[in-house]
C-alpha cells in the first residue's frame, strides 16, 4: 500500500508513504529503502526514506524544478512492496528556495532566488525538547518571525545529562530521542513520539520562513557521542541519515552543523585537535553524499587556533560555513565592551574560502533568574549590542542567544533588553543602509585610542560611494572618504534609539555625541553616503 502526491509545487515538500507487509526485527536497520528521483533535465537524485511507525516508511523530496518527475523505491534486502515506481507534476512558482553558502556574495549566503541573506538568528538550542514538554514554542516562533529572524541554533538531540545540576530542569517528559533508555540506550532504534514533535516544529518554521541550524550531534562531550564505544560509526551514520532523510527536503532547514565545539571530539576535552578537524572533513564529505538537496554543512569552533583555511586545508571544500565563537571580554570590569571579537574574527578567518557566521558571543544574563553559569555573569545587554555589531562590521551575519531561551530556563514569552538592540542593528543594514555591497574597510578610519575593543572599524561598498564606521566607545574618528571630503552626506545613527542625526566633521574629522548608556562611554554609527 502506498500514499502518493500526484501534483506538488516547485520547492514544495511532497511525502511518500510506502507500507510493507514484511515484519522486520527492526525497521531501523534491518532494511534500507532509498527513493531515486529524476527530473525533466535527467539529473537525478538519490533520497533516503525513514522509517516512521506501522510498517510504514516515507520519503521527502523537494524538486527544484517544474515538469514530470518519475521516483523509483529501492530496498535493500529487497521488499516489494519497497520496490515500486511512480510519477508526478511539479508546477513552477515563485520561491525563495534554500539558503546557499555564497563566499565572496553578499556577507556569504544568499537564497536560490537570488536574494541575499541577511543573516540574524537566536539560540535555541532545546527548541524540540522545549516543544515536546509543552513550551509555547509556535508563540516564539510566530514573534521571531515578525522580528525578522531568519536563522535560529536548534539541536535534534536533548540530553540530560549536560552539565551543570538543572541544565535540564525544564524537561517535563522524556526526551530521549534513540531506543531504549539512557542508562541501556539502544543506539539503532528511534523515538518516534519525540520525532512527530520534531516534525511538528520544522513545519511551522517552513510555514513562517524562519531556517533552521540544525546541530545534528550536539557536544562532544554529552552522551551518547561522548561514548564512541557505544555511539559507534555505524550508529552515527545511521543517525544522521534518518534525520537526513525525515529532513532534508525542507527549506527551513538551512544549515547542517554536524558538531557543536567540535574539537570536543573524540575525548570530551574541549582544545585544538587534528583528529577533530579530520572527522569533521570525513562526516561532511559523508552528509553531502547522503543529503540530496544540498544545504549547507557547517561545524561550530570551539578553540580558536589554528586559523580554519589551515585546518581544513586537506579538503577545502567539505565544510561550507564556518559558524564561529567568540565572546570577547565577560568580566567584571570589560564585559560591557566585548572588546577582541572582531580581532579574533579576523585571525581564525584569514584565508578562509566558505563563508561564517558570528554563531555565538555569549548569552544576555536574565538577573531574575538563578545564576547557572558562572560566564555568563557579565554579559548583560550592553555586551549583547556591541558584540553583535562587532560580528556586523566583520561583514557577517549575527546569531546571538538569551538566559530566557538558550538551554536552561524556558520563558519563550518573554525578550530580554539586548532584544531591542538586535532588531536596531537589523533596521541599519535592511532599511537604513543595503549590507549586499559593503565589505570590511578598516583601514579607511582611524581613532584616537589603540586599545582593543576601542578602535573604530568600517565597511565601505565598491568605490567608496558609502561608507560606515563603528565607533565602539564614541569618541572621535578620522576617516579616509575616497570620493573627496565635500561629496558625502554625513550621519550619526544611534545604535540604542536607532536615531539618525546629522553630523559634522571637518578634514574627515567626526567627534560622536557625548553620551552615557548604563553608565559606560555609547558606541555611535557614523554613516558617510555620497552625494
Amino acid at each position: 500500500m502506498s500514499e502518493q502526491p500526484s501534483t506538488l509545487a516547485r520547492r514544495g515538500v511532497g511525502e511518500w508513504a510506502f507500507r510493507s507487509r514484511r515484519a522486520y526485527a527492526n525497521p531501523f536497520a534491518d532494511v534500507v529503502v532509498d527513493a531515486v528521483f529524476s527530473g525533466p533535465s535527467g539529473r537525478t537524485f538519490t533520497v533516503p526514506a525513514f522509517y516512521d511507525g506501522e510498517a510504514t516508511w516515507r520519503v521527502r523530496f523537494s524538486p527544484n524544478v517544474a515538469g514530470e518527475w518519475r521516483y523509483r523505491l529501492l530496498s535493500r534486502p529487497e521488499d516489494p512492496d519497497l520496490t515500486v515506481e511512480g510519477a508526478f507534476e511539479v508546477a513552477d512558482r515563485d520561491a525563495r528556495g534554500y539558503l546557499r553558502a555564497m563566499p565572496g556574495e553578499a556577507w556569504g549566503f544568499q537564497y536560490e532566488s537570488g536574494e541575499p541573506a541577511f543573516i540574524l538568528g537566536d539560540t535555541v538550542y532545546n527548541l524540540f525538547g522545549m516543544a515536546h514538554c509543552g513550551g509555547n514554542v509556535d508563540g516564539f516562533l510566530a514573534r521571531r518571525a515578525e522580528q525578522g529572524f531568519n536563522l535560529l541554533r536548534v539541536r535534534v538531540p536533548v540530553s540530560p545529562f549536560h552539565p551543570p545540576d538543572g541544565y535540564s530542569a525544564w524537561q517535563t517528559r522524556r526526551t530521549w530521542p534513540w531506543g531504549g533508555s539512557e542508562q541501556a540506550p539502544q543506539l539503532d532504534r528511534f523515538d518516534l513520539p519525540y520525532f512527530r514533535t520534531v516534525d511538528a516544529v520544522v513545519a511551522r518554521a517552513e510555514a513562517l520562513g524562519i531556517g533552521l541550524e540544525v546541530i545534528m550531534e550536539a557536544w562532544g562531550f554529552e552522551y551518547p557521542f561522548n561514548r564512541r564505544d557505544l555511539f559507534v560509526p555505524e550508529w552515527e551514520e545511521l543517525w544522521m541519515r534518518y534525520l537526513i532523510a525525515r529532513y532534508d527536503a525542507h527549506n527551513c532547514v538551512a544549515i547542517w552543523t554536524l558538531m557543536n565545539e567540535y574539537e570536543y571530539y573524540p575525548d570530551g576535552d574541549w582544545r585544538y585537535n587534528p583528529v577533530a578537524d579530520r572527522w569533521a572533513l570525513r562526516m561532511a564529505r559523508w552528509v553531502k553524499a547522503t543529503a540530496p538537496h544540498g544545504h549547507i554543512v557547517a561545524v561550530h569552533n570551539g578553540p580558536r587556533v589554528p586559523p580554519f583555511a589551515r585546518r581544513f586545508q586537506q579538503d577545502p571544500d567539505a565544510i561550507d560555513a564556518i559558524m564561529f565563537q567568540d565572546w570577547g571580554t565577560r568580566d567584571r570590569d570589560l564585559g560591557w565592551l566585548a572588546a577582541g571579537i572582531e580581532e579574533q574574527i579576523a585571525t581564525s578567518l584569514e584565508g578562509w574560502g566558505g563563508s561564517a557566521i558570528l554563531a555565538e558571543w555569549g548569552y544576555e544574563r536574565n538577573p531574575d533568574l538563578p545564576s547557572l553559569i558562572p560566564s555568563h555573569e557579565y554579559c548583560g545587554e550592553d555586551h549583547t549590542r556591541r558584540g553583535a555589531w562587532r560580528g556586523a562590521f566583520s561583514a557577517l551575519g549575527i546569531i546571538h542567544g538569551f538566559e530566557n531561551s538558550w538551554g536552561p530556563f524556558m520563558l519563550l514569552d518573554e525578550d530580554q533588553p539586548g532584544m531591542a538592540h538586535l532588531l536596531q542593528l537589523r533596521r541599519f543594514f535592511t532599511e537604513i543602509v543595503p549590507f549586499q555591497p559593503l565589505r570590511r574597510a578598516w583601514e579607511l578610519a582611524a581613532g584616537d585610542s589603540a586599545e582593543s575593543g576601542q578602535r573604530p572599524l568600517a565597511l565601505a561598498a565598491p568605490e567608496g560611494d558609502l561608507i560606515a564606521v563603528y565607533l565602539p566607545v564614541g569618541g572621535a574618528v578620522e576617516v579616509v572618504m575616497p570620493r573627496g571630503e565635500g561629496e558625502y552626506r554625513a550621519r550619526w545613527f544611534n545604535p540604542v534609539s536607532g536615531a539618525l542625526l546629522a553630523a559634522e566633521g571637518a578634514g574627515g574629522r567626526f567627534a560622536a555625541p557625548d553620551v552615557t548608556y548604563l553608565g559606560h562611554p555609547q558606541d555611535w554609527v557614523l554613516l558617510l553616503e555620497a552625494k
